[in-house]
């Protein structure tokens, strides 16, 4: 699973994730700044099991805090993108080709209004153009990817159509995009084309491609820059106008100062909360600056939104489970280690793709999956939910 940070210069993209990584990443307020994608480990959070288990987690991967447990997503923050990037301008070649296999992407939006189309500032700019402005961007990449090669495809295919599955053939030839056979059947339905695919139209090989741009691509947008004074009033503005996407107001710079100040051990904060507690002596200005965070953004938002888009991105986005391999009997392992793992896996796995995720040996040699919280056996058809804590049994 891949992450990808899209947006116009300027707007926040690398503050965010550096929130989300605490990576050390070039931030600055010009275009341009990022040229090559900054790859990073983010975090989603979910409810660990240990208290459940009365004991204490020691995590290999990730982290544990007050029985939060912050599973590792990879992100990716690429290069600014401009009108014209699906012609190359900017660096929109280089921008699109970073994010083909992205799983999903985070629009990161300047809610504010003070950065122009470009990334240059400005005020009282409309956010909507930008939402407007990279769909279509995304959209023509797409199609100019499809159209190349579609008119000779779909006859191919045509031709076969007695051994091959016209969504499967898709998926195949598009697999570099992650385009899956279930989001081209979906895709299909919805747009019920009466004409074979080697007979449409330039238009309508469009409206294919922006709609399985949607489906293989799917997209939250981060209003950035909440705390600004305009940014409430163009967040509702952007909500009224695309109420199919989900927008999720967020201050990247105020998440980033509460996990350093936290990695400093001035505050005790677990990202994604609406509260901290200062625990050491700050300065006059440290303590200003936290306070006005949290008038400004925790007590009006509940959070600083980072967390929570993460979150929001993994599991109702991409809908991907929280699994923790943990035996009915013994939670540590070969190392004494508590409960040290956590894994992301698809939605739909079941017990056996569980068993395969951790071995190859496991998979094939699988016998049986308990479940540690009630000893219950389960077949490998089971269908993982959300923290399940299975061992598997093998011969």
């Amino acid at each position: 699973m891949l992450i990808g940070l899209v947006g116009k210069p300027s707007v926040g993209k690398s503050t965010f994730f550096k929130a989300a990584t605490l990576a050390e990443v070039e931030i600055a307020s010009y275009p341009f700044t990022t040229i090559k994608a900054n790859h990073g480990v983010g975090y989603v959070k979910v409810d660990c099991i240990e208290k459940e288990l009365n004991t204490k987690c020691n995590p290999n991967h990730g982290f544990c805090i007050n029985g939060h447990r912050f599973v590792p997503v990879d992100l990716m923050d690429v290069a600014g993108l401009v009108q014209g990037a699906s012609e190359g301008k900017g660096l929109g070649n280089k921008f699109l080709d970073d994010l083909r296999q992205a799983d999903l992407f985070i629009h990161i939006v300047d809610a504010s209004g003070t950065t122009d189309a470009g990334g240059k500032q400005t005020s009282g700019y409309d956010p909507c153009n930008d939402v407007v402005f990279l769909e279509d961007e995304l959209n023509k990449w797409f199609n100019n990817i499809m159209v190349k090669i579609w008119k000779g495809f779909a006859r191919k295919v045509e031709q076969e159509s007695a051994k091959v599955n016209f969504a499967e053939a898709v998926a195949k030839q598009f697999s570099g995009l992650k385009v899956k056979e279930e989001d081209v059947k979906e895709v299909l339905l919805k747009l019920a084309f009466t004409k074979k695919p080697s007979q449409w139209t330039e238009s309508e090989i469009m409206k294919f491609s922006s709609e399985l741009r949607k489906y293989s691509k799917p997209m939250i947008i981060a209003a950035n820059k909440c705390d600004h004074k305009d940014s409430e009033k163009n967040i509702k503005k952007m909500q009224d106008k695309f109420p199919d996407y989900m927008i999720y107001p967020c201050s990247a710079d105020c998440e980033l100062a509460l996990r350093e100040a936290s990695k400093a051990g001035l505050i005790d904060y677990v990202p994604g909360d609406d509260d901290f507690k200062i625990i050491k002596n700050v300065t006059d200005k440290q303590k200003n600056a936290l306070d006005k965070i949290k008038k400004d953004v925790l007590d009006v938002y509940g959070g600083t939104g980072v967390q929570e888009v993460l979150n929001m991105a993994v599991f109702e986005f991409l809908k991907y489970i929280a699994i923790f391999p943990a035996s009915a009997n013994k939670l540590a392992d070969s190392k004494g280690k508590i409960l040290p793992d956590c894994f992301l896996l698809p939605p739909g796995s079941t017990a056996l793709d569980f068993a395969f995720f951790l071995h190859t040996d496991f998979g094939k040699n699988f016998v049986k999956a308990i479940d540690a919280r009630t000893k219950k056996a389960l077949g490998k058809g089971y269908v993982l939910k959300n923290r399940d804590a299975l061992e598997i049994v093998t011969k």
